[in-house]
């Protein structure tokens, strides 16, 4: 666990000595800022259920380009061989760039807290049940995408089809409920793979352990395919 966490640190530095985390922070905030204003003057009130659904459709764009150079980039530079025939393990390689994309959307997220604050300075009264709720979600939410894009940010060498594949795969999980009108006999089966669907009563104040199980299984799921896609480069 410690290399990995060494790993993470590195990756979070290397981060911040390119333009992406700055560009892609930058971005993410802009639009989240717009819809906080966009939403508080259209509704009135002093709730962030919108703008908690809203950020969770913002992710789509924003998981792909925060993963899509991890191990991608590493493949392409032959540093990942390297990395491979040093002491570490496939998993801790993973989990350690898998911790530095988190904690970059952390520092991202976190930027966001003034906003109940700005809530409560204009008069408002805020539920913080609905609110502490909601941050977890998406940090839960936030934990499965950015797992997805590690995977197939694993699956090639080159960024933009990295990202590509991320955006196409969490897209479909974003719209696979549709699909419950076209096989209905599948209908359940869409619905409990469906991303927002998991996300809903987190927006509402509500913790289902259900939908907790549910990120929680996607993100080691795909952690761990990225850790066998890792293991089958070792061995060629």
């Amino acid at each position: 666990m410690r290399t990995a966490l060494v790993i993470a640190r590195r990756e979070l530095l290397a981060f911040f000595t390119s333009p992406i985390a700055y560009m892609v922070s930058a971005v993410f905030l802009l639009i989240a800022g717009y819809l906080f204003s966009l939403i508080l003057i259209q509704s009135q009130q002093a709730s962030m259920d919108g703008l908690f659904f809203n950020v969770t459709v913002v992710l789509i764009f924003i998981a792909p380009l925060i993963t899509m150079r991890l191990l991608a980039d590493e493949q392409k530079s032959g540093t990942l061989e390297i990395l491979l025939t040093a002491p570490v393990r496939d998993w801790e390689v993973v989990l350690g760039k898998y911790l530095a994309a988190m904690g970059l959307f952390m520092l991202m997220l976190a930027a966001t807290l003034y906003y109940p604050f700005i809530l409560w300075r204009i008069g408002g009264n805020p539920d913080w049940g609905p609110l502490a709720s909601g941050y977890l979600g998406l940090i839960l939410l936030s934990s499965a995408m950015i797992a997805i894009g590690t995977l197939t940010s694993a699956v090639t060498e080159n960024q933009i089809v990295a990202a590509v594949l991320g955006f196409g795969v969490l897209l479909l999980l974003w719209v696979i409920e549709a699909a419950r009108n076209v096989a209905p006999g599948a209908g359940e089966v869409f619905a409990y793979l469906a991303l927002p669907a998991h996300y809903d009563d987190f927006a509402r104040g509500a913790i289902n352990l259900d939908d907790v199980v549910y990120y929680v299984s996607v993100t080691v799921g795909a952690l761990f395919m990225a850790t066998r896609i890792l293991e089958t480069r070792r061995y060629r």
